[in-house]
C-alpha cells in the first residue's frame, strides 16, 4: 500500500507531455506481433498494463526490443503463426491487454491461460467469450467467465456477424483481431459508436476494413487473412490520462496548461465537448495526424463551470472519464447530471459506486441511480471548494485514485487515497508530473 495525499493547491502552469496512449499501445505491439516484418513503435506507454501486453506476446513467439531512447521495435510472427506460451500469461490489472489478447488467440491453433490480479480476477468475461466461442475457441474458465481461464483457439476459424448488445470497444475488437485468421469477412455490428483506435490500425498494417451506417447499427467489417506489414506507429498522448490535468487546470483558479500531442479521436471526445458545454476553456491547437490518428495540443485555463445534462449516447466516448467528470462536477454551479453509466459497475472497481462514495466522503451531495449520477456542484455564489478532507478507498482503482487527487488538490482540506499504486498501470509518474506544474501531492498520509 502507498498513500498519497493531495492538498490544496494554487494555480497549475506550463506544459507537460502526458504518457502515450494505453489502447493505442496495447494495439501497436499486438497488431506488430501478427504482421510480418518490423514495427517501430515510439511514444509507448510504459505503464504497467502495456508492459504486461509486451511480456506476453513475446511469450506467444514475438520479439519485442527496448532501445535506449525509448523506441520499442516488434518482430511479429506473421497471422496464424503465433505459438503456444510455456507459462501462464499474467495480464495484471489490464482489462484492454486481457480481451484483445483473447481475441487474438481465438484465432490461432494454440492453448493458453490467462490470469491477472485480484481485481482483473473479478472482471466477467462471458461477453467476450460469447462471440469466440461461436467462431469456434473453446474455454475453460471460473463461473462468469472469469479468470483464470484457458483458451483453445480454433484451427479453422469461422468468420462472424455479430450485433454487441452493449456497446463496447474491447469486445468489438477482440472479435475483429479474431476474424483476421477467419475466411471471408468477419462483421461487427454496434448500436453506438466506439473507440475505432483497433479499425485505424488494422488499415494501417494492411488490412481492409470496412465502416457502414445500418438500421441495426454500425457496422464494422475486417476482410480475414490478409498480409499484414510492420509499419511504424507514434502514439499520440492519452486524451484519458490528459484528463486529469486538464481537470486540474479548470478547477484551480488562475492556471493555464499545455498538454502537446494528445490524440483527439472523435469517438475519444466525449469528455472535452461536456467540459465545454459547462464552459470550459479549452483549446486545440495544431491539429495534426499521426499514423491515422487525429492530434493536437491541449490548452486548458481555470474559469467558472456549470452543471449539464450528460446525454446516454455520449457514454461510449467518454466512459473512462466519468469519475474525473464528477470531480469537475463537484466544483462547478448547479447540479450535473449523467446517465448510461452502467459500464462503469463492471470497470477496475465499480466505479460508479466509488464515485457516489468518495464525493460524499468528502461533503458532495450526489444521488446514485442503477446507471446515472447526480452531483450538486460546491461551486458559484454561496459555494465553494469541496470540503474534502477524507481518505479513499481506491480498491485497486488507478482512476478513482488520479480522480480523488484531482478533487484534493481543489478542496478545503487533503484528500488522501489509500494506495496510489495502481496509478503506474496507466500513468507511470502521475504525482512528479502534476508536481511540476504547481500541484502539492505528497507520499503518505497526513
Amino acid at each position: 500500500m502507498r498513500p498519497l495525499t493531495a492538498q490544496p493547491s494554487e494555480a497549475l502552469t506550463g506544459s507537460a507531455r502526458i504518457p502515450g496512449d494505453k489502447s493505442i499501445s496495447h494495439r501497436a505491439l499486438m497488431i506488430g506481433a501478427l504482421a510480418v516484418g518490423e514495427t517501430t513503435i515510439r511514444g509507448l506507454l510504459e505503464g504497467e498494463d502495456v508492459l504486461r501486453t509486451a511480456e506476453a506476446m513475446t511469450a506467444l513467439g514475438a520479439e519485442i526490443v527496448r532501445e535506449a531512447d525509448g523506441t520499442w521495435r516488434v518482430w511479429g510472427r506473421g497471422l496464424g503463426g503465433l505459438t503456444a506460451p510455456e507459462q501462464v500469461l499474467d495480464l495484471g490489472n489490464s482489462g484492454t491487454g486481457v480481451r484483445l489478447l483473447l481475441g487474438i488467440l481465438a484465432g490461432h491453433p494454440v492453448t493458453a491461460t490467462l490470469t491477472g490480479d485480484a481485481s482483473l480476477r473479478a472482471r466477467p468475461m462471458a461477453r467476450v467469450i460469447a462471440p469466440l466461442g461461436e467462431m469456434g475457441a473453446r474455454f475453460v474458465a471460473r463461473d462468469g467467465g472469469r479468470l483464470p481461464l484457458t483458451v483453445t483457439g480454433a484451427a479453422r476459424p469461422s468468420p462472424l456477424r455479430y450485433r454487441l448488445p452493449v456497446a463496447s470497444a474491447q469486445v468489438k475488437s477482440a472479435i475483429l483481431l479474431a476474424g483476421l485468421n477467419a475466411p471471408g469477412r468477419t462483421t461487427v455490428i454496434e448500436p453506438a459508436p466506439t473507440r475505432d483506435h483497433s479499425e485505424l490500425m488494422l488499415r494501417h498494417f494492411g488490412a481492409e476494413v470496412t465502416v457502414e451506417e445500418t438500421e441495426d447499427g454500425r457496422a464494422i467489417a475486417v476482410t480475414g487473412q490478409p498480409e499484414l506489414t510492420g509499419r511504424p506507429i507514434e502514439v499520440p498522448a492519452d486524451p484519458s490520462s490528459a484528463a486529469f490535468a486538464t481537470v486540474a487546470a479548470l478547477i484551480l483558479p488562475g492556471s493555464e496548461l499545455r498538454l502537446p500531442g494528445v490524440g483527439v479521436n472523435p469517438h475519444r471526445a466525449g469528455l472535452y465537448q461536456t467540459l465545454q458545454e459547462m464552459g470550459a476553456a479549452l483549446s486545440f491547437e495544431n491539429r495534426r495526424e499521426q499514423g491515422g490518428e487525429p492530434v493536437a495540443d491541449l490548452v486548458a485555463r481555470a474559469g467558472p463551470l456549470e452543471g449539464v445534462e450528460v446525454p446516454a449516447a455520449r457514454a461510449p466516448s467518454m466512459i473512462d472519464e466519468y469519475p474525473v467528470l464528477a470531480v469537475a462536477a463537484a466544483c462547478a454551479r448547479g447540479r450535473t447530471v449523467m446517465n448510461g453509466l452502467g459500464e462503469l459497475r463492471v470497470k477496475e472497481s465499480d466505479r460508479l459506486a466509488a464515485v457516489a462514495r468518495g464525493l460524499v466522503a468528502c461533503g458532495v451531495e450526489v444521488e446514485e441511480g442503477e446507471d446515472s449520477l447526480v452531483v450538486h456542484g460546491r461551486g458559484g455564489p454561496g459555494g465553494g471548494r469541496p470540503p474534502g478532507g477524507a481518505s479513499i478507498e481506491t480498491g485497486l482503482d488507478h482512476r478513482i485514485a488520479m480522480s480523488f487527487l484531482v478533487l484534493g488538490l481543489a478542496a478545503e482540506r487533503p484528500v488522501t487515497i489509500d494506495d496510489g499504486t495502481p496509478i503506474e498501470t496507466s500513468f507511470p509518474g502521475f504525482a512528479k508530473l502534476m508536481t511540476a506544474l504547481g500541484a502539492k501531492i505528497e507520499a503518505g498520509a497526513p
